[in-house]
């Protein structure tokens, strides 16, 4: 019904925010039927969209427009908060993601350090034996040593203790007892290796004598290089020995 600059309209409100978007909608109704539209189709229509109506309202044509300001502006409210609690959560997942690959770089510094620690103290290590066994060798050259005829298994321990010293003597005389069984013209009959610490061939040990074949001291000596050379140290290749059974 159209009175004056009013129409009356009969609207379902749930809070503020129905009862506005409601009210758009009666009005394009209400309108309608002012342009030519039958009257009491449109009450019937009325009637049944606001079946639940709580409330009636009487909305002034004039304030049509202020209510559609406060339905597009409650909307933009909306799309607002949607869009902070959306920028907020991307900000949330960027923060997570950077602090797990700074952990992860933090680990992979720390352990690159440690390899690099415990590298430096093997090779710390193998220098102090390096070390240890070239005094022993400048202590006691084959030279020192008298020469004989032959020479119990005694005097040849007695030796090695000299030219190898105290802290690789052990390694040594485990992998000599195995390898000669303390016997300095020890021949394999197979491949020929010779001497206390089976050279092959045994003619290598004429680096560190001509007398390699009757003398004791210079096969130890040239023992003692090659274990120093190819394993660091008599104890480097005793434990290689004892993974292959040969060095």
């Amino acid at each position: 019904m159209l009175e004056g600059n009013r129409v009356t309209a009969r609207i379902s409100v749930r809070g503020f925010a129905v009862a506005s978007a409601t009210a758009v909608t009666t009005v394009g109704a209400v309108v309608g039927v002012a342009a030519g539209s039958d009257q009491g189709q449109t009450s019937n229509d009325v009637e049944a969209t606001a079946a639940e109506a709580t409330l009636l309202e009487d909305i002034p044509a004039g304030q049509q427009a202020q209510v559609q300001t406060a339905s597009l502006t409650q909307q933009a409210d909306t799309a607002s908060s949607a869009a902070d609690a959306e920028a907020k959560k991307s900000a949330e997942e960027a923060a997570r993601k950077q602090a797990a690959k700074d952990a992860a770089d933090k680990k992979a510094q720390a352990e690159k350090e440690a390899a690099a620690k415990k590298a430096a103290k093997k090779a710390k290590e193998r220098e102090k034996i390096k070390t240890a066994s070239s005094r022993s060798e400048s202590r006691s050259d084959p030279g020192d040593f008298a020469q004989k005829s032959s020479y119990s298994t005694s005097e040849v321990q007695a030796m090695a203790k000299q030219i190898v010293g105290g802290g690789q003597y052990q390694c040594f005389s485990e992998i000599v007892e195995r390898e000669s069984g303390w016997n300095y013209q020890a021949t394999n009959a197979s491949s020929g290796a010779y001497g206390l610490v089976q050279a092959l061939p045994g003619t290598k040990m004429a680096s560190a004598g001509a007398d390699w074949k009757t003398n004791p001291a210079t096969q130890i000596k040239w023992g003692l290089n090659y274990m120093n050379d190819r394993y660091d140290s008599p104890c480097g290749a005793w434990q290689f020995w004892q993974a292959n059974h040969w060095y």
